[in-house]
């Protein structure tokens, strides 16, 4: 395979609204080349609307992307997401006051070849499985995070610190994007998981390992990550996006996939209805 040459990928989004919210303040989108996980802020639905502004603006990006030539700067391309999602912010608190102080977290994959380039404000998080190791990605813009850099909160206590959602960074109206910015080279057979922080404020990264390596199907994998976060009482809207990259001998001589990666579904280009199936999957080539 060569470093221009496109990876198979298996998609799949689910998105609940967990056990104690009443409504879904989180966003997420599947496509050809880009995935995405947002979680809002700000109450009397402003929250919801900032989420599906930060989404929206990635999906204008695939919508750029459908028309070029294939000559992109990947980490320029996602920096004007974050760009364009801040000023849709602003525009939308300037048209209605009583959204004042609505934001969101966006966490988004851009795929292009066998690379990815990874956008990342706030504390929805992207991991990768690969083998037996699970690593986070994403850097948490969390109050407690900045503790545990300077090393004055150990790992252990921060997992658990009652205020480890406070925020430094985010999406926000009237603030600056800052996002995290960096590429990433994929290898077959790598498992990627982006996600809420309704997931990994209940669910061990022990057990998400497990779950993202012992499930073929990444639908499996979202359906039982939402279920555990719910069974460890589901405080916040759970949203997880997984994908798999598939390893080039499970792929036949006509694109096809043997038993062990069977079809999943129908693709999705958005978080799925968190009244139906929680999950929407389907194989994409980046």
């Amino acid at each position: 395979m060569t470093r221009d040459e496109a990876l198979e990928l298996r998609c799949a989004t689910g998105s609940d609204v967990g056990q104690r919210r009443s409504g879904n303040e989180d966003s997420a989108t599947a496509t050809t080349h880009l995935v995405a996980v947002a979680d809002g802020m700000g109450g009397h639905a402003a929250g919801e609307v900032a989420s599906a502004i930060a989404v929206d603006a990635v999906g204008e990006l695939d919508t750029r992307i459908a028309d070029s030539d294939g000559d992109l700067a990947p980490l320029e391309e996602l920096a004007t997401v974050f760009t364009q999602a801040s000023t849709v912010l602003d525009e939308r608190v300037g048209a209605n006051p009583e959204l004042s102080g609505m934001g969101t977290t966006l966490t988004v994959m851009l795929w292009l070849g066998r690379e990815f380039a990874l956008g990342h404000i706030g504390d929805s998080r992207a991991y990768r499985l690969r083998g037996a190791e699970l690593t986070q990605l994403s850097r948490d813009h969390t109050l407690v995070q900045s503790l545990v850099d300077e090393g004055k909160l150990d790992e252990e206590t921060a997992a658990v610190h009652p205020g480890r959602s406070v925020l430094v960074k985010a999406l926000l109206a009237g603030q600056v994007a800052e996002p995290d910015l960096e590429l990433h080279e994929a290898q077959p057979a790598d498992r990627y998981l982006l996600c809420s922080d309704g997931l990994t404020d209940v669910v061990s990264l022990q057990e998400i390992g497990a779950v993202l390596g012992s499930t073929d199907e990444p639908s499996d994998a979202v359906a039982t990550l939402i279920e555990r976060a719910n069974e460890g009482g589901g405080p916040d809207n759970i949203t997880c996006v997984v994908v798999h990259v598939l390893d080039p001998a499970a792929i036949g001589g006509d694109g096809s996939v043997d038993d062990s990666a069977a079809d999943d579904s129908a693709a999705d280009d958005g978080a799925a209805d968190e009244a139906g199936d929680p999950t929407g999957a389907g194989d994409r080539s980046a």
